[in-house]
């Protein structure tokens, strides 16, 4: 008798200043990223890989006040520049996974602005995680925007 999962796609749809091109670097490269991806200033940084590129990976590892390890572990399926990234991601706690995705993030331009879509098809151990995972990927993109409108000027 093994545990139930909670499996569950969401959808985020957000509207960034400037071209598909420009919304792009913030998820292509390193410093850009973690601009707005960085979302815990009180947990440690233990590792920090960022190899973007087909087959490459992502990985962050965090220590938390507690003394909690916690990991994000990503591999990149797919990129085509200024239109889509498709990667596969894990989360884990002190070692164990608490959940796995398939993440599409989709770029359309028009008048000056960027419409992103990103799609997270996603199993959690605990639906609670699914719950703090969609707000908290929300949350990340309101930092994006912002880092996007600071950065405009980043040539």
């Amino acid at each position: 008798m093994g545990m139930r999962v909670d499996h569950r796609t969401f959808v985020i749809e957000r509207e960034l200043p400037g071209s598909p091109a420009h919304a792009f670097r913030f998820w292509s490269e390193h410093q850009l990223k973690r601009r707005w991806s960085a979302c815990h200033p009180d947990w440690t940084v233990i590792d920090d890989l960022f190899d973007f590129c087909l087959d490459g990976s992502e990985r962050m590892i965090w220590r938390m006040p507690d003394g909690t390890e916690q990991a994000m572990l990503a591999t990149y399926l797919e990129i085509h520049p200024r239109e889509r990234i498709v990667y596969s991601y894990t989360m884990r706690t002190n070692g164990v996974s608490i959940s796995s995705s398939l993440v599409t993030v989709e770029f359309v331009g028009g008048l000056g602005k960027t419409l992103m879509t990103f799609t997270e098809q996603a199993v959690f151990g605990d639906p609670t995680d699914g719950d703090i995972r969609e707000s908290g990927t929300g949350i990340g993109f309101e930092r994006l925007r912002q880092a996007m409108l600071d950065g405009q000027s980043v040539s």
